[in-house]
């Protein structure tokens, strides 16, 4: 049995729940998320929270037994808290700002890079070299974090680019210098 996939998700107060066949809707403060899962997992909701179970012990199955249950998890956590991804600039005269909606990054290209993040999304650039990205589906904010970075990825030798707030980059030493 799947640890993850056996534990029951809490239904936290002003959270609405339903589920319609494989087709689940959860409805909290902060917005309103849907999903359809595979027919092989059965969703149930029991006494103020939410069971997952499976019919058989397929690896597939099994695998998607644990995947269903993380994702409403998700669901449930978005309505109520939402997600955030904290990305920092680092380099000298790469600096973020906010355009209207659009974020706009000026980072060593010919030109600034204008990023429309969606209607789900919200950006803020506290700093100049640091970008806030919050929404309440985990996949949309992940997705629009490592497009921003895909940008100008930090490179090894001078640790330039555009990193996640706690991502540790490995430095390498540069040329040494040709000895004869």
């Amino acid at each position: 049995m799947s640890r993850i996939g056996k534990m029951p998700i809490q239904i936290p107060k002003g959270v609405e729940v339903k589920i319609d066949g494989h087709a689940v809707e959860v409805k909290g403060p902060k917005g309103v998320l849907k999903r359809e899962f595979s027919p092989r997992i059965n969703i149930e909701e029991k006494d103020g929270s939410i069971e997952v179970t499976r019919n058989s012990d397929q690896p597939d199955e099994r695998a998607l037994h644990g995947l269903t249950r993380a994702l409403l998890n998700n669901m449930v956590v978005g309505v109520t808290q939402g997600f955030d991804k904290k990305l920092t600039l680092v380099g000298v005269g790469y600096r973020a700002g906010m355009n209207g909606k659009n974020l706009t990054l000026t980072v060593g290209k010919s030109h600034p890079v204008e990023m429309d993040p969606g209607p789900d999304l919200t950006v803020s650039v506290p700093q100049p070299n640091t970008i806030v990205i919050s929404g309440i589906d985990k996949e949309k904010v992940g997705a629009f974090a490592a497009n921003v970075r895909e940008v100008r990825p930090p490179e090894p030798y001078k640790g330039k680019g555009i990193r996640y707030a706690d991502e540790y980059v490995r430095r390498k030493a540069g040329k040494a210098g040709v000895k004869k």
